[in-house]
């Protein structure tokens, strides 16, 4: 009885904490979340009436605005996640090459991840309407006279390009580490069986970091799909709301217009369809995997 009395006592000091935490920031406000899908809460009266699952219907019959919020999420994600994996890859393989400057390098394509996403938002934006336009009428190139920030077309690449260039250098890391656990004798035995450089790239080194590609994927998956503060700061989800990701539709939907049953339930859905996408995206490279 004492040894399992001591070992019930562990069990509380050391996960306990973390427990609490978890039911009180995720598990309760969930449960919340829930809650008040189901009802026409305004989030600041006392009162929340149940409307049952008409919150619901309501979005899949009658609300435009989300159905476009989400095609462009879709949009985005598809992109923003081969271009942000296929960028950090190709400068992962770069930075692995022994020359004098690459640890320099991999902390310059890091460091734009350790900026806030509102603060980097305003610097693109200037950088959009002030550096590109100066350096189109300089240079006379059309690609920075283009109206960046004005254009539906225009807005969702210039999204794409800020999304990339913060979060690519972060890809980067993770698979620099797994190439660097790639065993170097089977580089050599390939190349002395007379493989070349993309033969060993695509038959032994893509292989062997299928762990990473599971992990980036997965990485960049859920923040392309919880795109809210490069929404916020570039565009606010205009021209006429055509780069309004979902996050921001939610965000409007419960703080600006004050329906926060309505936003509850765009958040439940939103959640839902990410975590099957999700389970769907590490099944499908979990399968590729293989054993070093």
């Amino acid at each position: 009885m004492r040894k399992r009395a001591s070992q019930l006592l562990q069990q509380i000091i050391f996960v306990g904490p973390s427990t609490v935490f978890f039911i009180l920031i995720v598990a309760a406000p969930f449960v919340l979340g829930l809650y008040y899908s189901l009802t026409s809460w305004n989030g600041i009266s006392r009162q929340a009436d149940l409307v049952g699952v008409s919150n619901y219907l309501h979005i899949f019959t009658r609300d435009l605005a989300f159905r476009n919020s989400f095609v462009f999420t879709a949009k985005f994600t598809l992109f923003s996640v081969l271009l942000t994996n296929v960028t950090a890859f190709i400068l992962a393989y770069l930075l692995t090459k022994p020359f004098r400057t690459r640890n320099v390098m991999r902390t310059v394509f890091f460091m734009p991840h350790v900026i806030g996403g509102l603060l980097l938002g305003f610097i693109w934006q200037f950088i959009f309407v002030r550096g590109f336009s100066s350096i189109g009428d300089w240079t006379g190139l059309s690609f920075f006279q283009l109206p960046w920030l004005g254009t539906e077309s225009t807005s969702f690449w210039a999204i794409i390009i800020v999304f990339v260039w913060q979060n690519a250098g972060y890809l980067m890391v993770i698979y620099i580490s797994a190439m660097n656990n790639v065993p170097k004798n089977l580089m050599e035995a390939a190349q002395v069986d007379g493989a070349g450089k993309r033969q060993v790239l695509g038959k032994i080194i893509v292989p062997l970091i299928m762990p990473a590609v599971t992990v980036c994927l997965f990485l960049a998956i859920s923040w392309s799909f919880k795109l809210f503060d490069l929404n916020l700061s570039l565009t606010k989800g205009g021209p006429f709301k055509s780069t309004e990701s979902v996050a921001l539709n939610i965000y409007n939907e419960a703080f600006n217009i004050s329906r926060f049953g309505m936003g509850s339930a765009k958040a439940i859905l939103f959640f839902l369809i990410v975590a099957v996408i999700s389970i769907l995206q590490v099944w499908a490279t979990k399968s590729k995997e293989v054993e070093m």
